[in-house]
């Protein structure tokens, strides 16, 4: 009866007590994921070598999206005046990313979490939707957050993620 009352007693706490939030100097949950230039990254690929953004999107092929996109392909140069790898990502399937990055002339990787398993782990996921809010993650070259940017204007996305790359001190490429 004890046993039965622990197993119980723990599964109530297991649902009162909500997973922990990545919190900026935390450790980035590490992934492996496919993209839209059909490699698959890893964000141990990049520790200590060079910060990663990753900018995570609801859905390709909709509006703020489309925006978003079009803004780092266009001024993508901003950003990779930095020591920076650079992604977005989403939930969707990556054949669908694939075809979004091509219909927008990405020149960056758009990453596929089709399982939202990576979204849940950076705290993006919407709940009950297997959809990414938008929501852009830097990561320092150690692999721990540096900043965890909810605030995003998809026109503007590349400039201020430049602007932000700058106000943490990422290295600038010789």
């Amino acid at each position: 009866m004890k046993v039965r009352k622990l197993f119980l007693w723990l599964g109530m706490l297991a649902i009162a007590v909500p997973a922990l939030a990545l919190e900026v100097g935390s450790p980035a949950p590490e992934f492996s994921l496919q993209a839209s230039d059909g490699k698959t990254y890893a964000l141990s690929d990049f520790k200590g070598k060079q910060a990663v953004v990753i900018a995570w999107y609801p859905k390709a092929f909709t509006k703020g999206c489309t925006i978003e996109c079009k803004s780092l392909a266009e001024n993508g140069h901003l950003i990779r005046e930095y020591d920076v790898a650079y992604f977005m990502a989403s939930t969707d399937e990556v054949a669908d990313n694939a075809k979004f990055a091509e219909e927008q002339k990405a020149d960056f990787p758009l990453l596929s979490d089709p399982t939202g398993e990576v979204a849940e782990a950076y705290g993006v996921k919407m709940p009950v939707l297997n959809m990414a809010k938008r929501i852009t993650i830097y990561i320092d070259r150690d692999g721990n957050v540096a900043k965890i940017d909810k605030d995003i204007k998809p026109a503007t996305s590349a400039q201020d993620m430049a602007r932000t790359l700058g106000e943490l001190g990422v290295a600038k490429k010789p």
